[in-house]
């Protein structure tokens, strides 16, 4: 198997693009078009030929420069079979449990919805990566916006379930202020202690915090931990199922 060039940059504010390669088969992938200039110049640095697209949603800052950079590459446009309505110039559909072939790398989709009803994350479990899009960050997770604290929960789930040492590639640069809030909820919790003063340092030279590990998501987003008993008593519901927990911990985020 060739290997997998992954290449990251920022977009608009707080975005992050990534460019996925195989040099072998001469295919790249944009995954979601943030931004179209800073795509097109990633490609130019890195001298490759976008061949595909895989949007995880239909939000603007993740689909938005699909038209253009299809008019412009002549690419392919993977997205969400279930949101295929709202995906600019979709021309396959994927879902939960679909695999396809990226030159020699298998891609896995996994419907996420809870972010949006459509989400999908790509996974290729022989890279030991993941791109989840706006489902998890570091520290965090998505808002709410169309879909149910059981759902949502129920799609971070899937993600719990690969392996520790899978990277993950979200979608923004939120760590910082995520790990702010992760510390009212978890203020004891010493990898999280730990974790923000690393962050704080990366912030400070200019460096991404992205991409995180499962392994360290598991030890320090509250997201993750609706099990943990220092998170229950800090908000209060000691006796209460994960969902009802999960559920509380993003209501206080989205007031934080």
């Amino acid at each position: 198997m060739s290997s997998l060039e992954i290449e990251m940059f920022p977009c608009l504010s707080d975005n992050y693009g990534f460019l996925l390669h195989d040099e072998g088969a001469d295919l790249t992938a944009a995954v979601d078009t943030p931004d179209v200039d800073s795509i097109v110049a990633a490609l130019d640095r890195r001298g490759w030929r976008l061949t595909h697209i895989f949007n995880t949603h239909h939000h603007m800052d993740h689909a938005g420069g699909n038209l253009r950079l299809k008019e412009l590459t002549g690419c392919r446009i993977v997205g969400p079979r279930k949101d295929a309505a709202r995906i600019p110039g979709i021309d396959v559909g994927v879902g939960q449990g679909d695999a396809f072939a990226f030159g020699t790398h298998r891609v896995e989709v996994l419907d996420t919805p809870g972010h949006t009803r459509g989400h999908i994350v790509y996974y290729l479990p022989d890279d030991g990566v993941a791109f989840v899009g706006d489902t998890l960050f570091a520290m965090g997770c998505g808002r709410l916006f169309e879909g149910s604290p059981a759902e949502m929960w129920s799609s971070l789930q899937k993600i719990l379930s690969w392996p520790d040492e899978t990277k993950l590639y979200c979608a923004h640069e939120y760590t910082a202020a995520n790990g702010r809030f992760a510390l009212t909820v978890e203020p004891d919790n010493r990898a999280l202690l730990a974790r923000m003063e690393d962050v704080e340092r990366r912030r400070a030279r200019g460096e991404p915090t992205v991409p995180t590990t499962l392994a360290l998501e598991k030890s320090t987003n509250p997201f993750l931990r609706p099990a943990s008993p220092a998170l229950r008593r800090t908000i209060g519901l000691d006796d209460r199922n994960d969902v009802e927990v999960f559920a509380r911990t993003r209501a206080l985020k989205d007031a934080f």
